[in-house]
């Protein structure tokens, strides 16, 4: 069923309908709040995003655009909370309030997960200092794993301009990753 047609469903009165283009587009919507704001916030605007589509969906003037359409709320929501007092807010996962021994800081430094663990920490905290561009296409491609066609077109250029910046946003992290072993 394409998205038009649960579009039309959604403003029916079949709500399930939304639920399904919700689960379509929330991997998509959670990368563009990724790249935007970081991964202490990511989740709950992308639920905010999905949110206010819901609501706004009467808006929608092209049903077959709701993809394009939901990409641009979650921009408007990122950058709503980047200029909101809610930015200032830390959630407990943050402080590592979960509980776990790695972040409580209790885990044997000779542990690999640990050490897989602080590569991964220290590759996002490198994605989230990529330009925005860079950002965006590496959040989409690995959130989505779609194709570049797919993200161009979510992205609005081509799919050259897709590869290229990914090829740019990964050899900026190879040279960011590799210059802290040095």
């Amino acid at each position: 069923m394409t998205d038009g047609e649960l579009v039309r469903q959604t403003l029916a009165g079949t709500t399930s309908a939304y639920g399904a283009l919700a689960r379509r587009w929330s991997a998509r919507v959670l990368a563009i709040c990724h790249a935007r704001v970081g991964p202490s916030a990511a989740e709950d605007l992308a639920q905010e995003a999905l949110l206010r589509g819901l609501r706004a969906l009467p808006t929608l003037s092209d049903p077959e655009k709701f993809g394009s359409w939901l990409m641009g709320i979650a921009v408007r929501t990122c950058l709503d909370w980047l200029k909101s007092a809610k930015r200032s807010e830390v959630s407990l996962d943050a402080l590592g309030a979960r509980g776990d021994a790695t972040a409580m800081g209790l885990a044997s430094m000779d542990d690999p997960a640990c050490d897989r663990q602080e590569r991964t920490e220290r590759l996002l905290s490198e994605v989230q200092q990529l330009p925005l561009i860079y950002r965006e296409a590496i959040m989409l491609y690995y959130y989505k794993q779609g194709t570049y066609q797919e993200l161009a077109e979510l992205l609005g250029v081509s799919a050259a301009t897709i590869n290229a910046r990914l090829t740019k946003a990964r050899a900026m992290l190879r040279h960011r990753m590799m210059a802290e072993r040095d």
